[in-house]
């Protein structure tokens, strides 16, 4: 962890270094690129699989298009929940010639033929999110991301030094690898007590919180939820109170309504995995690649994460998630 504190670090100064080097030129604007993309810069392409209008995404898209404004270079951004969808948009980018490309593998067996391609086309690729087992051996350059065992092992443990022993992991989206690591981390963490992964129907409010409430309501020894993404945290807390229940309520990710929970009490805390510097972070990358061939990481994930957000921290970060970098 000292080590990847001190990669991010470094991180940071990254745009203020490209600045400087910019000033260096006597005002040569034209040089301040080695090899210019369109645009007067390069163009990115992140796909992710993030759906549309999702809150976690959206801000790691801000986090793209910010980075993209700041080292001068065009993003594009494009996302579906579908697999295969996911893949054609990868293909598509890649028969556009971009010169750089970020893609997000929840399912990277459905994504390896398209994100190989690209790397045989000469396009460096950044892998973020989920996948970072099989970023190196597809050909990316890089990963940034949570280690998403290590991150619901702090979890689980998190929730059993507060009381917990019977925990429901609730996962919302099927065959997503990083979700069940998160799980499985949490099995790990929650020393001498029980994990249940349960799973529900994102895209179906009503019918996933009457699955954890039927579930409390059936089983009273379930004394934790562990959602996995911002959105079913607000089924889980209803559903807890619903069901008459005392189960803690913890989750994975952030959105104001989770960071007001937090200050609230009815959430206990929230896994933060600072998406905004997933999409933020591999646009700085591809640049310094394209300019400099820099490489960070040194084959291991660039981590963002875990990091908690608790009652004592919860207001700030609730003022930053209204300005949508959080």
């Amino acid at each position: 962890m000292r080590k990847s504190r001190r990669l991010l670090s470094a991180l940071v100064l990254i745009p203020l270094a490209l600045t400087a080097l910019t000033a260096c030129q006597g005002g040569k604007k034209n040089e301040a690129k080695t090899t210019p993309g369109t645009s007067g810069g390069y163009t990115f392409a992140v796909v992710t699989h993030g759906g549309s209008g999702d809150a976690f995404w959206t801000v790691v898209k801000n986090g793209a298009m910010a980075a993209g404004k700041q080292m001068g270079d065009k993003v594009t951004y494009s996302s579906s929940g579908d697999p295969q969808q996911q893949s054609q948009l990868i293909d598509a980018a890649v028969n556009q010639k971009v010169d750089g490309l970020v893609v997000s593998m929840a399912n990277p067996d459905a994504l390896k033929s398209s994100v190989t391609k690209a790397v045989a086309a000469g396009i460096p690729v950044i892998t973020i999110n989920s996948g970072a087992e099989d970023s190196a051996a597809f050909g990316a350059i890089a990963h940034v991301g949570q280690d998403e065992t290590v991150a619901g092992k702090g979890a689980g443990d998190k929730l059993g030094s507060m009381g917990a022993h019977h925990v429901l992991c609730v996962i919302h989206e099927a065959g997503n690898v990083g979700l069940e690591q998160r799980c499985a981390g949490a099995k790990a963490g929650l020393t001498g007590g029980t994990v249940e992964n349960l799973q529900v129907d994102l895209n179906n409010p009503q019918a996933a919180q009457s699955t954890i409430q039927a579930k409390l309501q059936s089983d009273k020894s379930v004394d934790g939820v562990l959602t996995l993404n911002a959105q079913v945290a607000s089924f889980a807390v209803a559903a807890v109170k619903g069901a008459g229940s005392k189960a803690k309520v913890a989750t994975f990710d952030l959105n104001t309504d989770v960071a007001k929970a937090v200050e609230s009490g009815d959430i206990a805390f929230a896994v933060d995995q600072q998406q905004y510097t997933q999409g933020y972070l591999p646009i700085v990358l591809l640049t310094l690649y394209k300019q400099n061939l820099n490489t960070l990481g040194g084959g291991q994930p660039i981590l963002t994460g875990p990091g908690f957000v608790t009652k004592d921290n919860a207001a700030q970060v609730e003022a930053l998630t209204e300005k949508g970098t959080r």
